[in-house]
């Protein structure tokens, strides 16, 4: 068996049709995983389909609201029914919100919570029963460098990313000895479509400008790429990987370290 290899490895990626996310998807699949994607806009799916056609892996979608927790449990009893396990969980799915705590309302705190956290809580209580009876799994989160430093005007933002920091921590102590390993990652500013969609509308007739001056707020001077964090993810949800657990790994470009 090749290195990194994950082999008919079952794996569910949230918000694996775009960005990030897409990045995971088509890179476990490459190493022959079988993935199942849980999007909410499936529509924006089929690129990512015939993207891995010649993939050794697959790729199925499957519309879910990850904040629903009936509509998660669903669908992960569908794939298990269907596939009988899961071995890997990666967490992805998320959303921004771009404030102080002055000009961020009870509405979009709840709208975050609802997705960067209890979202990634759904996905995890709704996985953890099958990996426990098979005694193997693998977890891995997608906190944020905003998990750990401060970050001006993400104060909803860097409360979710917390949280996702620390739940790793905890889903990792408590289940080490049902052989379940739990690791987050923490990205520094990626180029994705997003970005791209918020300096065009924060920032018309500007954009080349913002994307250069955000991309120097990056010590290495540029922002990642997504294929960067699937590569980080793919070794951390593989079995060369397997001494590994209860750890963030921040992947900032040197973010967090030279910035001061």
């Amino acid at each position: 068996m090749s290195l990194l290899s994950l082999k008919n490895k079952i794996t569910i990626v949230t918000g694996g049709a775009s960005g990030i996310g897409k990045a995971i998807s088509l890179k476990f699949a490459a190493q022959g995983a079988r993935i199942h994607v849980l999007e909410l806009h499936i529509e924006n799916s089929e690129n990512l389909i015939s993207e891995a056609a010649n993939y050794s892996g697959s790729i199925k979608i499957h519309q879910c609201n990850v904040s629903n927790s009936k509509e998660v449990k669903a669908v992960v009893d569908a794939i298990i029914s269907e596939e009988k396990t899961i071995d890997i969980l990666v967490n992805n799915a998320g959303i921004a919100h771009v404030g102080n705590i002055e000009n961020t309302s009870e509405e979009d705190l709840d709208r975050l919570y609802q997705v960067n956290i209890k979202g990634v809580y759904n996905c995890i209580s709704a996985c953890i029963p099958t990996m426990k009876s098979n005694n193997t799994g693998v977890i891995l989160n997608m906190a944020s460098i905003a998990s750990s430093v401060g970050i001006s005007d993400r104060f909803a933002y860097s409360m979710t990313k917390g949280a996702v920091l620390t739940m790793t921590y905890s889903v990792a102590k408590d289940y080490v000895a049902n052989g379940i390993r739990c690791n987050c990652i923490s990205p520094a500013r990626v180029h994705t479509p997003f970005v791209d969609g918020f300096i065009k509308k924060n920032y018309p007739d500007k954009e080349q400008e913002m994307f250069e001056a955000l991309s120097k707020t990056q010590p290495i001077g540029r922002m990642g790429m997504p294929e960067e964090i699937a590569n980080l993810a793919l070794f951390l949800c593989s079995d060369e990987a397997g001494f590994i657990t209860g750890t963030d790994y921040p992947i900032d470009g040197g973010f967090i370290k030279l910035n001061g």
